[in-house]
């Protein structure tokens, strides 16, 4: 029976506040309805809704093979679901690609961090920047070997406050390669970030860091959330982690949401204590949607 995740963890590496934020909230500025996924004859996705806000964090945890990934991807735009629809800032982009709806203000980060290694971290940065407010510019560089020199004024400021936000600063100057896995992960939110999204979605970005780099990472979302009131819909293994830094959680097992609410209502959620330790859930309790 694996450890349970639901008490207080012994661990002194990184210390957890609810993230909440002052707000009257107008209504959810991404949204993911009825969402169903099918892959033959298998449904990974069934009917499952997910809504988040801005300045807020989502957060979306589940045992392995709950389907948290192809949801992910239904959302993202990576995959269309046979039923349900995805809105965003009040309009349906259920049928948007990826990169529309990327230029509709929609970022992600990815598990595994994909970066140009033989660029400096700044250069990464000006390329995610260019990608949705120069793309003209950052066609023709590409196209007549231009680089990324003589960057307009602006640009270097928007990238030096980025980078100040994310606590890059000292990394700017580096190539991605031989950057440990936490810089590389703080990389790879200041990309995401460098597109000036309103929605941004967050794949496990915790996965294999040690507690320092967890820590920073942490810090650093809770600046973005603070000063950007970015909506952020967070995937993650570390159970503490997510109900630690969420203001709403979804919980899946088996492709449905099981539960939702905050924090304190999953922990004593018997649904989701069912699904994560096998506890027979009481009569009363809230079975699978």
């Amino acid at each position: 029976m694996r450890a349970d995740p639901w008490l207080p963890a012994a661990r002194a590496d990184v210390t957890l506040k609810a993230a909440t934020v002052s707000m009257t909230e107008p209504g959810p500025v991404f949204r993911g309805h009825n969402i169903t996924v099918r892959f033959g004859g298998l449904t990974a996705v069934d009917k499952v809704g997910v809504d988040v806000y801005a300045g807020e964090v989502t957060g979306l945890v589940g045992p392995n093979g709950a389907g948290k990934s192809t949801l992910f991807a239904a959302l993202s735009g990576l995959i269309r679901p046979q039923e349900g629809t995805v809105w965003m800032n009040g309009a349906e982009i259920t049928r948007l690609s990826a990169q529309q709806r990327a230029r509709r203000g929609l970022a992600r980060t990815f598990q595994h961090p994909e970066m140009f290694t033989g660029l400096t971290v700044r250069e990464n940065l000006t390329i995610a920047y260019r990608s949705r407010f120069a793309r003209r510019r950052l066609w023709t560089d590409l196209v007549t070997g231009g680089g990324l020199r003589r960057a307009p004024r602006a640009e270097t400021e928007a990238i030096d406050r980025l980078a100040a936000l994310v606590g890059l600063e000292p990394l700017l100057h580096r190539l991605p390669l031989g950057l440990p896995l936490g810089s590389c992960r703080l990389v790879e939110l200041a990309r995401s970030l460098a597109t000036e999204p309103t929605v941004l979605l967050l794949d496990e970005p915790f996965s294999g860091l040690d507690g320092g780099e967890t820590e920073q990472l942490v810090a650093s979302l809770r600046r973005v959330i603070a000063e950007q009131h970015v909506g952020v819909l967070l995937v993650e293994h570390d159970v503490e982690l997510v109900l630690g830094l969420s203001r709403r959680v979804s919980v899946l097992d088996f492709g449905q949401l099981i539960a939702e609410g905050t924090p304190a209502e999953i922990r004593q959620d018997p649904a989701v204590r069912a699904a994560y330790l096998g506890e027979e859930p009481a009569p009363a309790g809230r079975g699978g949607n």
